[in-house]
């Protein structure tokens, strides 16, 4: 089945199937389907990495890193600017590649793509500026300034939603910042994670700098990559029960970490904002990526002046959305990851129902090709799972409020933190919940949380440290303080 999708790719060597050390695939006898969710039909059968494999792309990376981490960054940049070059040349290629096996809609793999390479063009401009600096000191025989090493060799584990650019957000920034890499992708997803491993050794990438470990037991690698000393550090991406496990696991070679966990986040809409607005971005925050985003917007609470205007409108546009094949042009919702989800989102959709929530729109009896329709819920309340679990789907549930402190002690009535949205025109209100919604990146009037220069992270349950911008390539730095005695002058 491999040779299907090959077949409708400009370049099919970039379709790999096996686990990637040194610059070249590794074969295994151990296989496992990757399944494409619309269709349900096999897209490849890949090679699954196992303990004994883990440890030798653990050694290549070691071997790597001692050349690796003398490159000059203006080398790496060098790089780093023509793996972002191919990445464009092959977007069309790479998208369907993602389509295929994650059910990203291609439009929005096509943008992803595009993402990704603008990341790697902005890691490198900005390494070069990632510099020390000179400590004033109280001693005149004394002097001190600070340096930024590489931290040695990384392990990263991505999720399946978005599965280009969490390799390219982790990977990417490890790598530029002058670390060597091994990544574990999601087993719905490593295809093009291979893929854009292919990319980085054509781009000049040495061998070891960047491995990629395809697996269908999270065990057989994630393991050996927590208890392994010479990984100096985990950047991780996934649900909060997972990341809990990994934390303790890491716990015992004291690893730095970096996890962005699942988010419950809050958009409130306050009786002045602007309706057309708040529905633009809502459908952004709901439905992109079939809803399966982990800043979607949870809990929708809509101030009761302009509870039912908001539903009215909402409704009218989510109707317009067109809803089924990813792979078509029109399409802006697509099919969910796997069976699993689609049984999970139905469970949450009932325990609303028999909770007393109102059904706005959506058949909840009918799904075709793993697709749910949209869906909206009215009169939620605190009692019903959905409250307080991560949705990820194409769920809207809806919310009422009639004062700014009761909604605010709402927001944050929830152990996660990754993101809030606040819709107002009120712009000291947009300051005051800024400050007092519990997460870690707010969107004031708007969704567009993601930018390669700006820092996202979150707060409470939702993780630990910074991914793009400035800060997030500093997570992958140890800065070092350098204290140099001298000799004053008679």
């Amino acid at each position: 089945m491999k040779t299907t999708l090959a077949l409708l790719l400009n370049s099919p060597d970039l379709l790999l199937t096996f686990p990637w050390i040194n610059n070249q695939e590794a074969r295994v006898n151990t296989l496992f389907s990757v399944i494409n969710p619309y269709t349900g039909d096999t897209v490849a059968e890949v090679g699954a990495a196992d303990s004994e494999l883990t440890a030798q792309a653990i050694e290549a990376s070691e071997n790597a890193f001692s050349h690796w981490k003398q490159v000059a960054p203006k080398q790496r940049v060098a790089i780093l600017n023509r793996w972002s070059q191919l990445l464009l040349e092959n977007v069309d290629d790479l998208a369907k590649i993602m389509t295929s096996e994650s059910g990203k809609v291609f439009s929005q793999a096509q943008g992803e793509i595009t993402h990704c390479a603008n990341m790697l063009r902005w890691y490198g401009e900005s390494l070069l500026r990632m510099t020390g600096e000179t400590l004033p000191s109280h001693s005149a025989n004394l002097r001190a300034h600070t340096i930024k090493q590489p931290l040695g060799v990384v392990a990263c584990i991505t999720p399946w939603n978005f599965p280009a650019a969490a390799v390219i957000v982790k990977a990417g920034a490890a790598i530029a910042a002058g670390n060597v890499c091994v990544l574990k992708p999601s087993d719905e997803t490593p295809l093009i994670a291979l893929a854009l491993a292919k990319l980085a050794s054509k781009a000049g990438l040495p061998d070891g700098v960047f491995n990629v470990l395809p697996c269908q037991n999270p065990e057989a690698v994630g393991d050996v990559l927590c208890a392994h000393n010479s990984v100096r550090m985990l950047s991780f991406t996934g649900s909060t029960n997972t990341g809990k496990k990994l934390y303790e696991q890491c716990g015992k070679t004291l690893k730095r970490l970096a996890f962005e966990l699942g988010g419950n986040a809050p958009f409130i809409v306050f009786d002045d904002a602007d309706i057309d607005l708040v529905v633009q971005n809502a459908i952004s925050a709901r439905f992109y990526n079939s809803g399966q985003i982990c800043v979607g917007a949870n809990r929708f609470f809509i101030h009761e002046s302009i509870h039912d205007k908001f539903i009215e409108t909402l409704t009218a546009a989510v109707q317009q959305l067109p809803v089924g094949d990813p792979m078509a042009e029109s399409t802006f919702i697509g099919p969910m990851i796997n069976d699993r989800a689609v049984t999970r989102l139905n469970g949450l959709i009932t325990d609303s129902l028999n909770k007393g929530a109102k059904l706005v729109l959506g058949d909840v009896s009918s799904n075709e090709h793993g697709v749910i329709s949209p869906v909206i819920l009215s009169n939620m309340n605190a009692s019903m799972t959905a409250y307080s679990q991560e949705i990820f789907g194409p769920i809207v549930c809806v919310y009422s409020f009639n004062s700014e402190d009761d909604v605010i002690a709402a927001a944050n009535d929830t152990d996660a933190g990754l993101a809030a949205y606040v819709f107002s025109q009120n712009y000291s209100r947009l300051l005051r919940l800024s400050e007092s919604l519990e997460a870690g990146a707010i969107g004031a009037n708007t969704t567009a949380l993601f930018s390669e220069d700006i820092p996202f992270g979150g707060i409470k349950q939702s993780g630990i440290g910074k991914e793009q911008g400035i800060h997030g390539l500093e997570e992958f730095v140890d800065t070092k303080a350098v204290c140099l005695g001298i000799e004053t002058s008679n």
